[in-house]
């Protein structure tokens, strides 16, 4: 079974956000652009349970 978790991040800290939930097990599976009131990335992650 798969899990997922969605995290909204700064363009400037996805990087090092993506190494560190790697580190953790999750793989990357989308990045949306995300403009409202400030420039964010939606990256949507999942891993094995």
């Amino acid at each position: 079974m798969k899990e997922y978790k969605m995290v909204k991040v700064r363009e400037k800290d996805a990087e090092a956000t993506m190494n560190e939930m790697a580190r953790q097990g999750w793989t990357v599976v989308t990045v949306t652009y995300w403009s409202y009131w400030w420039v964010s990335l939606l990256i949507t992650f999942e891993r094995e349970r």
